[in-house]
């Protein structure tokens, strides 16, 4: 399924974090659904194991590959599964894209199902970049169910970073809460002046009214 060609330009735009075997998403995803049909549902801690295996091996399509396999069997994770598996894998080999797409299988859903506010509150004054990037974006697309002073909450704890991928991170949160309460934002960026201008940006790409 890899090709040079496609690994050598992953590997570029990856910023060389980890060697890729060039193995298309589409591709990716149809083997590893078809390889789950075979599979009995397995535990929450099963399956957090799983993940763990193939985040040690080399090539990253094998990370996507863990991502793929937890969103497949969702249904099994439990209270604990943030915790005890993805917590481990958001700071191993962490890049943006495996801890964006932990986001979107895991931890969004995950804490939507079960009351984790605590453990996001812990990610967000982490010391590790990524669990409180983790921890910034876990409210994204949930439009009026957004709980917005958590929101600012965790925005603010970080307004006055540099680093690229937590204004990023900002900046998204605060973009996707202009969609349904754009005062609040303008009031957000008005109270914080020094916010990096990365994050404003973003939280000002779809425009005020």
């Amino acid at each position: 399924m890899g090709q040079a060609k496609r690994a050598a330009g992953a590997h570029a735009y990856m910023k060389g974090i980890a060697p890729f075997l060039g193995v298309a998403t589409p591709e990716r995803r149809s083997f590893v659904r078809e390889m789950c049909k075979e599979l009995n549902p397995p535990s929450s801690d099963e399956l957090g194991k799983t993940a763990r295996a193939l985040w040690k091996l080399e090539y990253r399509e094998y990370q996507y590959a863990a991502n793929d396999v937890i969103s497949i069997f969702a249904k099994q994770c439990d209270k604990s599964f943030l915790a005890d598996h993805v917590e481990h894998l958001i700071t191993h080999k962490s890049w943006w894209d495996t801890v964006d797409g932990l986001g979107g299988v895991a931890v969004s859903p995950l804490t939507v199902k079960y009351p984790l506010i605590s453990l996001m509150r812990k990610w967000n004054k982490s010391d590790n970049m990524w669990l409180n990037r983790a921890a910034i974006q876990h409210q994204r697309g949930r439009k009026f169910d957004t709980d917005i002073p958590l929101l600012f909450e965790f925005c603010d704890y970080h307004s006055d970073r540099n680093e690229f991928f937590i204004a990023k991170a900002i900046g998204w949160a605060l973009r996707d809460l202009s969609r349904i309460d754009n005062s609040a934002v303008k009031r957000f960026l008005k109270d914080h002046p020094n916010l990096n201008w990365v994050a404003v940006r973003e939280a000002k790409k779809l425009g005020f009214k």
